[in-house]
């Protein structure tokens, strides 16, 4: 049965749908940088995702290539991922999505090193014949964070952010949004199929003691 991060770390990925805290260790992932509205046809972030889906699915098949990975165990795709900010904002501006900075992300496996991933980014380049070099191996270290199950459209999220917020001051925090340390959403619904009110997304903010 193939190893499933989403069951594996229920912690990271299936919270309740009310505030928790908790320390997110160190983890590797498969970046794409860039900015502007998500939601735009064509635009940078649907690009981004394909190239994301394009390396990790590259290693993922890796055991039927001639690389054979140290480590290697097989497992399901983990969840598209992303790091969200805007210039002269803390956190999120939902009214003004064209601002947006982003890294879209996909968590790599502990097994996969930097060999590796640049060896992923140039057989999926020769592969699809298609320029990957966009793509980064990126390494996270989120530490103390404030997180929610959001169950919605995106558009709904600052009622989850408020109540992240009241208790995460509640509990003796504050935030701690900078520009190492950003609004960070897991994507565990496919938006192209399931109805907006029953999309599923984890919204982690960073924070420290008050």
């Amino acid at each position: 049965m193939a190893f499933d991060f989403k069951k594996e770390y229920k912690e990271f990925y299936m919270p309740k749908n009310k505030p928790s805290i908790l320390t997110v260790p160190s983890m590797n992932y498969i970046a794409v940088r860039g900015q502007g509205d998500p939601n735009a046809e064509d635009g940078e972030y649907k690009q981004a995702i394909g190239l994301l889906y394009g390396i990790a699915f590259t290693i993922k098949m890796s055991k039927k290539s001639d690389r054979q990975i140290e480590g290697y165990f097989d497992y399901v795709v983990p969840p598209l991922e992303g790091f969200w900010w805007q210039d002269g904002h803390e956190g999120v501006d939902y009214a003004h999505k064209d601002s947006f900075h982003w890294i879209s992300v996909i968590r790599l496996p502990d097994f996969v090193t930097k060999k590796d991933f640049d060896w992923a980014v140039d057989e999926a380049a020769r592969k699809k014949k298609q320029d990957f070099s966009k793509a980064e191996f990126m390494p996270y270290d989120e530490g103390l964070c404030v997180q929610c199950m959001h169950i919605g459209s995106y558009d709904d999220e600052p009622a989850t952010v408020a109540l992240m917020h009241e208790y995460m001051k509640s509990q003796g925090y504050a935030l701690d949004i900078t520009d190492k340390r950003l609004h960070h959403e897991i994507y565990l619904s496919d938006a192209r199929k399931v109805a907006l009110e029953k999309l599923k997304t984890v919204i982690r903010h960073p924070i420290r003691k008050a």
